[in-house]
C-alpha cells in the first residue's frame, strides 16, 4: 500500500479554479484502477495551501495513474494555477495512536 501526500500552494485568485477541478475530477481519481482513497485537506494558515491524500494498492497503480490520460489532464489544468512548485511524498505508516 502507498500514502501519498501533495502539497500545492496556489495564487489566491486561483484557489475556485482549483477546487473546480478537483470537484470535476475526484470521483474519476477514486475510480482509477488501485486508487482506494482520496481526500482534500486545506492549511487552516496560509488559505492557499491545500494537500492531497491518496492511498494507492502499490507503487505500480500509483506510477500507472501518474501516467494516464486523466492525471495528465488534471495536472496540466492545475500547474498553472500554483503560487510555488508542489511538493509530494510517498509516506509509510510507522505508528497508531
Amino acid at each position: 500500500m502507498i500514502k501519498r501526500i501533495v502539497k500545492l500552494t496556489f495564487q489566491e485568485d486561483k484557489i475556485g479554479d482549483f477546487l473546480a477541478i478537483f470537484e470535476k475530477s475526484k470521483s474519476e481519481i477514486r475510480r482509477f484502477d488501485g486508487c482506494q482513497h482520496v481526500e482534500l485537506l486545506r492549511a487552516h494558515s496560509p488559505g492557499n495551501v491545500f494537500f492531497t491524500f491518496s492511498i494507492w494498492e502499490n507503487e505500480e497503480t500509483l506510477e500507472t495513474y501518474r501516467q494516464s490520460e486523466l492525471f495528465r489532464s488534471t495536472w496540466s489544468q492545475t500547474k498553472i494555477l500554483f503560487s510555488e512548485k508542489p511538493v509530494a511524498w510517498s509516506v509509510d505508516l510507522v505508528s497508531v495512536g
